[in-house]
């Protein structure tokens, strides 16, 4: 076999691994209201409160154990921990699909929660095959799967909820065992023997892994600007469709498909612009084309009474596609290949918080300015306001970094791409994917 045939296969393995992932976790989605109401013999509202709680449990724990795990991967390597993700994936879904209680949701959770490495120890494993100049197109692959997944999800889990709530958590730990065992016959270990460290689990919290990163400066501004488009991030899903019922009374039918164009143009966006406009402008101006987007679309959104403008605005916000993989891309350059699992981890961990707090304050928001129609202060898209004020905080931050560190100019110090040197048994061993070094492997004017 060819070495840019191996590489491709490399890659599409790894993406492959991501979309069967999010697949998994979007098929429970449209069941869970049903399912809650089923073992609390309650009402929408209360399956509503406890669904808040499972979704808190879960972030929580991906908060804590992020940078455990990729702190691990940079220890042990990237494959048995992406490997015994998934099989703690196929545990929560099946304990899911057999709950008597509520309880053994909340637990469900918490093991997915602790075993959710595997998009951020994906990412690691795609940094360490990847060449630097070329991780921003790639990381933006990876958005695109994750994004694709959760479109997908659903919709199979809104089929599959017809026979019954728990039948879709069945096909999701058929989903998550199917992609373990993909990656055991398929995947080789991305990081070399001879580039692994030592565990310390001084570095393996995620304050400590902040700490850590501190001899890095660039990457405490990135986080803080990724921290921040998180937490804005949070608007979308958690209030849209109660904003939406509020001022233009949509059905779920219409929410949804609302909700599926934005998700569709997001995924365009990373896998397909991404990659052409790095190359042509380098990854600071495509970060913030991405983030100035997000503003204007979230400023759009809030102040607008028309269904067409609605739509208009939810495509401008596609667009902020774009700010993730070029951070991502120029973060990691600042650390070597035996840290990039730290990195993703303090990354998962700087998005989990995020989960943690964007969604409780947005709920507040709307709550505090929708409670009395008659009020001087009724107004609905507050929330994304308030959302467009913290992407306004991260592209200052982004600026200034920017700025201060000449990200145009900065070298990398990140290492070339790792030969594997294990593969899975009867396996070959997978090179690094750089097939088209004839055409964009050599880095772009701007030095990457």
């Amino acid at each position: 076999m060819q070495a840019a045939t191996r590489s491709r296969l490399t890659l599409t393995c790894i993406l492959v691994t991501i979309l069967l992932d999010m697949v998994g976790v979007g098929i429970i989605v449209p069941v869970l209201p049903e399912l809650l109401e089923d073992l609390t013999g309650g009402s929408v509202a209360n399956a509503a409160v406890i669904g808040g709680y499972l979704v808190f449990a879960y972030a929580f724990m991906q908060f804590v154990f992020s940078p455990v795990l990729g702190n691990l991967s940079d220890r042990f390597g990237r494959r048995p921990v992406l490997l015994l993700s998934l099989l703690g994936l196929t545990f929560d879904y099946l304990m899911m699909s057999i709950a008597p209680v509520v309880w053994y949701l909340f637990i469900g959770r918490i093991i997915a929660g602790i075993a959710g490495a595997a998009v951020s120890t994906a990412t690691a494993y795609m940094a360490d095959i990847t060449p630097p100049h070329k991780r921003t197109h790639r990381f933006g692959l990876i958005g695109a799967a994750f994004g694709l997944g959760f479109i997908i999800g659903p919709v199979i889990g809104g089929e599959l909820g017809e026979f019954g709530p728990r039948v879709p958590f069945f096909a999701a730990a058929a989903l998550a065992f199917s992609n373990f065992l993909f990656g055991l016959l398929v995947l080789p270990e991305s990081l070399p023997k001879h580039s692994r460290r030592k565990f310390d689990i001084r570095r393996a919290n995620p304050f400590g892994a902040i700490v850590a990163l501190r001899q890095y400066p660039l990457v405490i501004w990135l986080l803080a600007v990724l921290f921040a488009f998180s937490l804005a991030a949070q608007a979308l899903p958690t209030v849209f469709s109660y904003f939406t019922v509020e001022v233009f009374r949509f059905t779920s039918s219409n929410i949804g498909r609302a909700l599926g164009a934005f998700g569709i143009g997001f995924a365009i966006s990373q896998a397909v612009l991404v990659g052409p406009m790095v190359k042509r402008l380098g990854e600071p101006p495509v970060a913030m084309l991405g983030l100035l987007a997000a503003i204007i679309a979230f400023i759009g959104v809030a102040f607008t009474d028309q269904v067409v403008y609605l739509y208009t605005f939810i495509m401008v916000g596609a667009i902020s596609g774009l700010a993730p993989p070029a951070i991502n891309g120029i973060l990691s350059r600042q650390v070597p290949d035996n840290a990039q699992g730290e990195l993703q981890g303090a990354v998962n961990a700087a998005n989990s918080l995020a989960t943690i707090i964007g969604p409780l304050a947005a709920t507040q928001i709307f709550s505090h300015f929708t409670s009395d129609r008659t009020a001087a202060d009724y107004f609905p898209g507050a929330p994304f306001v308030a959302a467009a004020i913290a992407l306004l905080i991260a592209l200052a931050i982004f600026a200034v970094a920017a700025w201060r560190f000449e990200l145009g100019r900065r070298p990398s110090i990140a290492n070339k791409p790792q030969v594997p040197d294990m593969a899975p048994p009867g396996q070959i061993r997978v090179p690094p994917i750089d097939e088209d070094a004839d055409d964009d492997s050599t880095p772009d004017s701007s030095g990457r």
